[in-house]
């Protein structure tokens, strides 16, 4: 590896599997001491131990929770400087989410939760932690934010789009310190956060047939834009959407 982020300090949310997993153990390769949080802390604890790093710490951490997101910034910058937050953690509810005249207010709520109020909570105290210094935060969106997508995924859609705007918004109230904020936004990445999808041959079918590139992502597509975006190789760019779907959103 190169080491792009040689000297840099990060913290991924939802790195106990898929995208956040393989972006953490990413980071840790390219040089960054890397805080992998998952809610889930076995989770984060295996992943953190597989990527053969030193520099690899698990982090129990319900990004819905502000008290608990409290508590990982004030166990991270106890131990030095905080550079990078990849505020990736999110649920998708297949099954559950539904045509908006049909969908469980709880189901909604619990998305929403997650997603928006989780990705909000997480940006809320990773400016905090980066000010005075700068650096860069990015959100994991989604191309059901941007367009339907072919699916009745009403809650979900929603909390992204609400992710894309939060976004954008911050990374205006926040480019004069020095932070930059971006969204990358995967296309059908294979990771078990999809695998009722997967699951499903025609559902699957569906999905890669509408891509350019006619195949399903995975997690490794979508490291390298997040290194480039961690990295000083991206310090113009602020407020973007970073679109790694295969073509999906431009046909």
């Amino acid at each position: 590896m190169s080491n792009r982020l040689e000297g840099k300090t990060a913290l991924v949310t939802g790195a106990g599997s898929g995208i956040g997993l393989a972006v953490a153990q990413r980071f840790t390769a390219e040089g960054a001491r890397v805080y992998f949080a998952d809610i889930n802390v076995d989770a984060a604890k295996k992943a953190a131990s597989a990527s053969g790093s030193d520099r690899a710490t698990a982090l129990a951490v319900d990004i819905s929770d502000e008290q608990s997101v409290e508590a990982a910034y004030a166990a991270i910058t106890a131990d030095g400087e905080l550079h990078i937050v990849v505020a990736n953690a999110g649920v998708q509810l297949f099954g559950q989410d539904a045509k908006v005249g049909e969908l469980a207010l709880e189901v909604w709520e619990k998305t929403v939760a997650i997603n928006h109020r989780g990705t909000f909570l997480t940006l809320k105290h990773a400016v905090r932690a980066l000010q005075g210094r700068g650096g860069s935060i990015i959100c994991t969106g989604s191309p059901t934010a941007v367009v339907a997508c072919g699916q009745t995924f009403t809650a979900y859609s929603s909390s992204k789009a609400g992710v894309h705007g939060l976004a954008r918004v911050v990374a205006a109230d926040y480019a004069q310190e020095g932070i930059r904020v971006n969204t990358v936004v995967p296309g059908y990445t294979e990771t078990p956060l999809v695998q009722t999808i997967a699951d499903d041959p025609t559902l699957r079918a569906g999905l890669v047939n509408s891509t350019m590139l006619g195949r399903a992502g995975t997690a490794a597509d979508v490291e390298g834009i997040m290194v480039y975006l961690a990295s000083d190789e991206s310090a113009y760019a602020t407020g973007g959407l970073f679109t790694v779907d295969g073509g999906l959103t431009a046909l």
